[in-house]
């Protein structure tokens, strides 16, 4: 599989396939209520997913300040996200928890939170999500340990299919000393 970056269809392109798709599910696109839908979905997209156009590590990389004796555990709790599932295109909604063990370097919690945002923004799994913020944070940081921990509810299970409406998915991710020592990654997870 290669990386290589297709080129987006025209604004005219996105809104005839939303046209598309209001017909397809037994609409007209062209009644009074609908004429403006396909702009409308169109701009949507692009609000929601505006994290293609941003560069997460770069988001980092004029917020460090040099470490002066700080060694403990720098935890964000509880950042709300929004983003959509690939598999379904359906919203997941939830909260990140994380944090990091400095090393030489501290980052403005701003650029922490519009990190989770940039990748947020962009269709997902969970997984690989949690994974991304914790790969990109600790890429930027190099602090001596990360942990990221995401709780979301997935529209595809609530809306569709099974139905279910509190059900949360948990996934985490820990690296360095939040992998590797126990106490340290208790602390962070008593701490949510």
């Amino acid at each position: 599989m290669t990386d290589k970056k297709l080129s987006p269809p025209s604004q005219p392109e996105a809104e005839e396939a939303v046209r598309v798709l209001l017909r397809w599910i037994g609409e007209d696109p062209d009644r009074p209520g609908l004429r403006r839908t396909p702009a409308r979905v169109v701009s949507a997209y692009k609000d929601w997913f505006i994290g293609y156009e941003t560069d997460p590590v770069a988001l980092l990389g004029s917020s460090f300040q040099k470490v002066d004796h700080y060694d403990e555990i720098v935890t964000l709790r509880d950042i709300e996200f929004e983003s959509h599932c690939e598999h379904h295109m359906a919203p997941m909604i939830g909260h990140v928890h994380l944090a990091y063990l400095p090393g030489e370097k501290l980052a403005g919690i701003s650029k922490l939170v519009r990190v989770v945002d940039a990748y947020a923004k962009r269709l997902q799994v969970q997984e690989k999500f949690t994974t991304s913020i914790a790969q990109c944070i600790n890429e930027a940081l190099a602090p001596r340990g990360i942990a990221v921990v995401v709780q979301a509810q997935h529209e595809c299970l609530t809306t569709r299919g099974v139905h279910k409406k509190s059900v949360q998915m948990v996934t985490s991710e820990m690296l360095g000393a939040f992998r590797d020592d126990e106490s340290i990654r208790s602390q962070f997870l008593n701490s949510l």
